[in-house]
């Protein structure tokens, strides 16, 4: 397959598709002021290893260390606002054009920006758990917790975890069935801002193609799928979703 590089040829296949869903990944939300993980210099496992600080053993070892660099992460992401690729996927569900949203960021910016059919297959911030009596907790409340102390705490006192799948965990099993069957159905998953390695969310786009999808990739940096991908672009996302925006409303 010989990829199209034009947001008209995108344009094209979302107008032709009966189902098209958005999959999307750190990229998208840094315009928005959040550091992807892997870009030298600036991604988030530049300078730790996220074995050491964000796998669940590391969780249940230390949680003083694990809370150490997830309260940094807390507090980065508190601020953050959606950005104009964020918005542009609101606008084409809205539209009727985006059957729904994948996303493996925890950061919450599909919510804020109004995504209505979303899932969060990494989980998100927006809530604590305790593993031993099941207690739920808001975000803000952990917030508040962190101001104070090291480690934010159950009402029974015990350690609480971010909702969000840590390296050692599984996906939330109805999260990644409901993702699979989107995919499955898909006459097109639009792939934005995701390098396409993590797994097992990186089977998704082998998973459209095989059940007659297309596949177009809108990021920067090569993913395994660039060969068999229909569109590739590699601009700015909220640039070229703007553009694919633009594109669909002159022809209505």
């Amino acid at each position: 397959m010989t990829a199209a590089f034009d947001v008209l040829a995108l344009a094209e296949l979302v107008r032709g598709a009966g189902s098209v869903v958005a999959l999307t990944g750190a990229g998208i939300s840094v315009p928005s002021g959040i550091p992807d993980f892997r870009t030298p210099g600036t991604g988030i496992w530049e300078n730790v290893d996220p074995i050491e600080v964000a796998h669940i053993d590391a969780w249940r070892a230390n949680p003083e260390r694990f809370w150490s660099f997830y309260g940094q992460r807390f507090r980065a992401l508190g601020d953050k606002e959606p950005n104009g690729a964020h918005r542009a996927l609101v606008q084409l569900e809205r539209r009727g054009l985006l059957d729904a949203v994948i996303t493996q960021n925890i950061d919450m910016l599909h919510r804020c920006a109004g995504t209505q059919a979303l899932v969060e297959v990494h989980g998100s911030i927006a809530t604590c758990s305790c593993l031993s009596c099941g207690e739920r907790v808001a975000s803000a409340t952990v917030t508040e917790q962190l101001a104070e102390t090291t480690v934010p705490a159950c009402r029974c006192g015990r350690p609480l975890k971010p909702d969000v799948v840590l390296f050692g965990e599984f996906l939330p099993q109805e999260a990644l069935e409901r993702a699979t069957r989107l995919a499955e159905r898909a006459d097109l998953l639009l792939c934005i801002g995701s390098s396409l390695e993590v797994y097992p969310v990186a089977q998704l786009p082998g998973i459209t193609l095989r059940h007659g999808g297309d596949v177009a990739i809108v990021t920067q940096g090569p993913t395994p799928y660039d060969g068999r991908a229909a569109v590739r672009l590699e601009g700015d996302v909220e640039s070229e979703l703007a553009a694919l925006t633009a594109a669909l409303s002159q022809v209505g």
